[in-house]
């Protein structure tokens, strides 16, 4: 027997399923959160939840947003279920859910009006986003904001009409100073270096493509803090549905599933106030970039070295991709010998310690995060996770002969084609150029580099050029396995 997800049946849920210990009833929105998927509703979601559950500061309770069509299906799911999400924690030797009710609303995605008269209600004090890596329109090439995106271009000429989360921020703010109310706090919650210093290049970029004296206006008045969040929070599937319906009883229509561990570092840049999350495990520091540098390059680049081998030879699990010898070696090697070094000391931190930590967190069986999730939007990714990587250990002289074959190993991978001559879907949102080019690389591996969006000034390098070449042909000539074996040594 299962219960399907709603207010009204929270008394009733199974007794292996936590419910929460506060009256929803009673909660008053004070964020509004764009990019309403699975990591918010693992990660931000989470901690408030832990916080009402105190019988904290109930008054800063979720409202969802989002710009596209497709998140319309997701609020339809969570409208049904009264905001409600399953959240399933799991690893080797543990499997717990509890049901969180930290939203309280969630806006019709692509509804400006609706959208801009909520971020202008003094109500809401801090703005957050996660809207993927890929979302704040950087040049990959300068790391800098693109005024020439023609989403911001459009926004820029219609400012009135929002289409994009930036421009729907602008509006908000712009009538909030109309009307006499502080600007909000903008929280960035994605995997990006330096992401409120992005975000704020964003919003202000925009501002100044239509009113230069508003953007002023921003950059004196709204605050950005910096911070890094971590929790490995793989897609919802068929597969994480029944398993709710068979383990827990509980029929949601989008569970979430993910790993025990969480993580979030912040910035104390909140001039609107806060909600008291130091109470609930979240770090707050003056300078978040350590943290969020050691995160990215050792998580989200080990992330990046797993999966393309993983692609290439059929491996559909993370943790099936660490029971591979090759693969675990390659990881450790890279990590170690190229990634690792590149990172300052972190407060309180041993880096071996925390790699050590990634390593067993890859490794949980019971996650199901998929290698297609990790190779997902490379075009994006590699630029943020990997590539600056490559130019700090060129600029320091150190060998980047790993990080070469990781390139390669994602050009590979995006010719289309696994190890045993399987189609690989197209997985990138410029899946056409990516295979158009690594088609080209094949025969002419500076074809790869040649993207300046993507490599900047690390695909001029000769010193680089020249271990990328070698690592593509031994790919194409040797496969994946022979090339891996011969890059692990004594690590396998």
């Amino acid at each position: 027997m299962t219960t399907k997800l709603s207010a009204a049946t929270l008394a009733s849920l199974p007794d292996n399923v936590a419910a929460p210990r506060y009256d929803r009833a009673a909660l008053r929105p004070g964020i509004l959160h764009f990019g309403v998927g699975n990591f918010h509703r693992a990660h931000q979601a989470v901690y408030l939840d832990d916080l009402f559950n105190a019988g904290v500061d109930q008054d800063w309770a979720l409202v969802g947003a989002g710009v596209f069509e497709g998140e319309k299906k997701g609020r339809d799911i969570l409208q049904a279920q009264d905001w409600l999400t399953t959240v399933v924690e799991q690893d080797s030797g543990h499997m717990q859910a509890r049901v969180t009710g930290s939203m309280v609303d969630f806006l019709v995605p692509g509804d400006a009006t609706a959208v801009v008269a909520r971020l202008a209600d003094p109500a809401i004090r801090i703005v957050s986003t996660t809207i993927t890596e890929g979302g704040y329109f950087i040049d990959a090439g300068t790391g800098k904001f693109n005024p020439a995106h023609p989403d911001i271009v459009a926004d820029a000429n219609a400012p009135d009409a929002p289409r994009t989360v930036f421009g729907l921020i602008v509006a908000g703010l712009k009538r909030r100073r109309a009307e006499g109310t502080p600007p909000f706090t903008i929280m960035c919650c994605d995997n990006i270096p330096h992401n409120g210093h992005v975000t704020a290049d964003a919003v202000v970029g925009l501002a100044r493509l239509s009113d230069p004296a508003f953007a002023d206006w921003i950059e004196a008045n709204v605050a950005f803090p910096n911070g890094m969040v971590d929790r490995i929070t793989p897609a919802t599937t068929d597969r994480e549905r029944q398993i709710a319906r068979d383990e827990f009883g509980v029929e949601d229509g989008w569970p979430v599933f993910c790993e025990p561990f969480r993580q979030w570092v912040l910035e104390d840049r909140f001039p609107l106030g806060r909600p008291a999350l130091e109470k609930v495990g979240v770090q707050f520091v003056d300078d978040v970039s350590p943290f969020e540098l050691m995160k990215i390059r050792i998580l989200n680049g080990g992330h990046a070295t797993i999966a393309y081998p993983g692609g290439l030879m059929d491996i559909h699990f993370v943790h099936e991709a660490m029971e591979n010898p090759l693969i675990r070696a390659f990881l450790a090697k890279l990590e170690r010998e190229e990634i690792v070094p590149t990172i300052p000391p972190v407060p309180g931190v041993v880096l071996e310690d925390y790699y050590r930590l990634i390593e067993q967190r890859f490794s949980n069986p019971k996650i199901g995060d998929t290698i297609r999730r990790l190779c997902l939007d490379g075009s994006n990714r590699q630029p943020k996770f990997i590539i600056p990587t490559i130019a700090d250990r060129l600029k320091s002289g150190g060998d980047v002969t790993g990080l070469a074959l990781e390139s390669a190993l994602w050009c590979r991978y995006c010719f289309g084609t696994t190890e045993s001559g399987a189609v690989t879907e197209p997985n990138d949102p410029n899946w056409d150029r990516m295979q158009r080019t690594a088609a080209a690389a094949k025969s002419d591996p500076d074809a790869w580099l040649a993207m300046e969006d993507i490599y900047g000034a690390v695909g001029k390098s000769p010193a680089f050029a020249e271990k990328f070449a070698a690592a593509l042909k031994a790919l194409w000539a040797d496969g994946t396995v022979a090339t891996l074996r011969r890059y692990v040594g004594a690590y396998a």
